[in-house]
């Protein structure tokens, strides 16, 4: 009968795991339609026409009197809103360490985010300081929302199941991402059908991304549970909270090693996400149809590769995997600086590249690093981690605007974000994780 009860105890915990596992599955589903329609084609090209649009007879915008090249307005917007996320993430983590309660905190963010989105349709005219506020708004609410979604992994997922979990959580990501881009390339193709302008039909496929990110993000709100906290540590303002964070980290340095090589290569990964259309329409001359069209393909080769990549996860292990992907992305790039304006075809081919190691290399990256994490510190740790997460990079896109405010010439600017790959090569293949898992106090998979 003991036995039974047990048999039995095991079977509830396993059903409940896998139903918060689904539910968390579904934040993914909610928010890439972001990361996809808005900041990866619709907003880049389109907040820079606006600021264009508002420039002065130099090609210049004036935000707050600072002279900034409309051509880098976009680029310099993403940087700022890490500011605002360096601040807000740490405060945020360490109290949803310290209360236990991340579910509300959540909800809050994922919100914030999906209403700026949806604010995103009376972006007109020449309103590109409203789109700047926008971005960043959106941009530092959906990094807050991603560390608090990334943190649940751990609590949801044993160790042997994380690369599989982490994989599928991507994939439902770029499925939702394809869909939603399916029927945005409808309406935009096809805006005269419709009754209405392109610039309308741009800032309906902006809206609809906040509606759909508001909408599902319920999903996960119901089923996900707060769990207990042990920490019950004061919670210090967001730069205070952030160094306490860092100084915690300092005691795994090999947690801090692993974090710092991630930092630089997904820093690469995010400007190349959100500055790839703006070097298609800009450098490369292609149309608004064609830039949705390889963005589709990069989301369902996306799905494909990262169930792909964890299954070799599995047999090769997750760091051998992402090093694998780093000298893909290399290569890629690379290719990319050579690429003859108007060349669809190999603007595609490129798209197919990157859609294969795109979701992989992130998935594997979020599953490694949370066997690194002390138990306890989830939130507060991957708040040091979504940094360089989902479009908040700050470092790849200054570099990037900065090089084409120097050099008037966005293929300097796509070619100097190889240092980012390389370096972060380098970083990871030094780092025994191994010996990180163990010195973070977790169990060490048979295969990592």
């Amino acid at each position: 009968m003991g036995t039974d009860t047990v048999r039995t105890e095991a079977s509830d915990d396993a059903a409940g795991r896998r139903r918060e596992q689904r539910g968390w599955y579904f934040y993914d589903w909610a928010c890439s339609v972001y990361s996809t329609s808005v900041l990866t084609v619709f907003l880049g090209p389109y907040l820079t026409s606006v600021a264009e649009e508002a420039a002065d007879a130099g090609g210049y915008v004036h935000p707050l009197g600072i002279p900034v090249r409309a051509g880098s307005f976009f680029a310099y917007s993403v940087s700022l809103s890490v500011i605002v996320a360096v601040l807000v993430m740490p405060l945020v983590g360490a109290a949803a360490d310290r209360t236990g309660r991340k579910k509300p905190l959540l909800g809050a963010a994922a919100y914030v985010g999906a209403a700026a989105t949806t604010g995103m349709f009376f972006l007109s005219g020449d309103r590109y300081l409203l789109g700047g506020v926008l971005l960043v708004v959106a941009n530092a609410a959906q990094s807050v929302a991603m560390m608090l979604y990334n943190s649940y992994l751990p609590q949801i997922a044993p160790p042997e199941e994380r690369d599989a979990v982490s994989s599928r959580g991507w994939a439902f990501g770029y499925a939702a991402g394809s869909l939603v881009l399916v029927v945005n390339l409808a309406l935009y193709l096809a805006h005269d059908s419709f009754g209405v302008s392109e610039s309308t039909a741009v800032r309906i496929c902006l809206a609809s991304a906040g509606l759909w990110w508001g909408g599902f993000a319920l999903v996960p709100l119901l089923r996900l549970r707060d769990r207990p906290s042990a920490a019950r540590e004061a919670t210090a303002p967001g730069l205070r909270q952030l160094a306490a964070t860092i100084r915690d980290m300092r005691r795994h340095p090999l947690t801090l090693a692993f974090l710092l090589a991630y930092l630089v290569y997904n820093d690469g990964i995010q400007t190349v996400i959100t500055q790839a259309s703006v070097y298609g329409s800009e450098e490369l001359g292609l149309g608004q149809s064609t830039l949705i069209g390889a963005v589709l393909l990069v989301q369902l080769l996306a799905v494909a590769g990262a169930l792909t990549m964890g299954r070799l996860a599995r047999r090769y292990g997750a760091k051998r995997t992402i090093l694998g992907s780093l000298v893909a992305w290399t290569l890629t790039l690379a290719a990319g600086y050579f690429l003859p304006a108007g060349a669809p075809v190999g603007f595609f081919v490129l798209a197919a590249a990157i859609g294969l190691v795109l979701g992989g290399s992130q998935a594997l990256s979020r599953s490694l690093f949370s066997h690194l994490v002390p138990p306890g510190k989830e939130a507060e740790y991957f708040s040091a981690y979504e940094l360089s997460d989902r479009g908040m990079s700050w470092l790849g896109p200054l570099l990037f605007g900065l090089t084409y405010q120097l050099t008037g010439s966005y293929r300097d600017a796509i070619i100097s974000l190889v240092a980012f790959f390389v370096l972060g090569f380098l970083l990871l293949a030094r780092v025994p994780v191994r010996r990180a898992i163990e010195a973070a106090g977790n169990p060490v998979p048979e295969r990592i």
